[in-house]
């Protein structure tokens, strides 16, 4: 199990809170997403040979957030 801090821009409310957690919980493998609106990071737990950091940063921009 691997846990990364992401950088995101682009996260002001409640809805784009919950629509970068349904992203990042669709993909087989992520077992935690917490995102901290004011900090504009994303906490993913994730185990690494179902799915690679790559994949859960692209999720994030196809939902429409800039990852750093």
């Amino acid at each position: 199990m691997k846990e990364e801090k992401i950088e995101v821009k682009g996260m002001f409310c409640e809805k784009c809170q919950k629509a970068v957690e349904s992203a990042v919980k669709s993909l087989d493998g992520v077992k935690e997403v917490k995102v901290d609106l004011k900090a504009g990071e994303v906490d993913v737990k994730f185990d690494q040979e179902e799915v690679e950091l790559t994949e859960i940063e692209d999720e994030i921009r196809a939902a429409g957030y800039e990852v750093k």
